[in-house]
């Protein structure tokens, strides 16, 4: 079986309110996140986590607010010597805006999300206001999306797991590494998440759902089970990957350490 190393880039940030995170904690603190395409090599085909957004703000402010630099879809890729259509796979966390408007950009990619994230795109409930069909539905019309209706192996090593935290579709991936089991969460989080404070601790609780849920307590479960479930946790929106190169290979030793609680 191959080992993969996983490469974040850096296409796309958000500012808001912390609280947007961190269920119940930090709120009215301004926070801003990097929207990551995580570019997984390794095996015989070219793989990426999401593809982020196309109305990219490149800012030094926003760089200096996520500690790194933020491309462009194809900027980011170049770096790794490709193109958007190099890439064979897409694997969705969740279809929100945010994470799949470069999608069309990958010409020669097959898509693969979970049918609950379909439903909620082309159908969305009121409260959850992040999905834009645009830029879904011609692909999925084209046949070239793939509805998943449970845990799916997508090739050797990479898997796909229903964690409906965030959204009802939502998918963690987890990727074997020479680190172990490496696991990008498919909702919406920070270290934080998952390596509460002392003060959070303090009230019994091992990790902050995420701010925006489905259900809170299920939520609570989720992270949770997660976090026990992989050897290294990488949230879907953590500023401090933003200057990571490859992971396992160059994680700082601060994220070892916040590991260790």
């Amino acid at each position: 079986m191959a080992t993969y190393k996983i490469h974040p880039i850096v296409v796309g940030t958000k500012i808001f309110d912390k609280g947007m995170m961190t269920y119940q904690h930090d709120y009215g603190k301004e926070y801003t996140i990097p929207i990551y395409s995580w570019y997984i090599e390794g095996g015989d085909k070219t793989i990426l986590v999401d593809t982020g957004l196309i109305g990219v703000i490149q800012s030094e402010d926003r760089e200096r607010s996520i500690g790194g630099k933020i491309y462009t879809f194809e900027e980011g890729l170049a770096k790794w010597g490709l193109k958007p259509s190099d890439i064979d796979i897409v694997i969705h966390t969740h279809l929100h805006n945010d994470h799949c408007e470069n999608d069309f950009k990958c010409v020669n990619a097959r898509f693969f999300s979970h049918e609950l994230e379909f439903q909620s795109c082309f159908d969305p409930h009121p409260l959850d206001f992040r999905y834009m069909a645009d830029f879904v539905q011609e692909l999925d019309e084209q046949g070239v999306m793939t509805h998943l209706d449970e845990d799916t192996e997508i090739v050797p090593g990479i898997r796909m797991i229903h964690t409906p935290a965030h959204t009802r579709g939502g998918m963690s991936v987890v990727i074997e590494t020479e680190k172990g089991l490496v696991g990008i969460s498919g909702f919406c989080t920070i270290l934080e998440n998952f390596f509460p404070p002392v003060k959070i601790k303090a009230m019994e609780m091992d990790v902050i759902p995420p701010g925006t849920l489905v259900n809170s307590y299920e939520a609570y479960d989720i992270v949770k089970n997660f976090k026990e479930k992989v050897d290294l946790v990488l949230p879907l929106h953590e500023p401090m990957f933003s200057h990571v190169a490859t992971i396992p290979d160059d994680l700082p030793e601060e994220y070892y350490e916040i590991l260790k609680g």
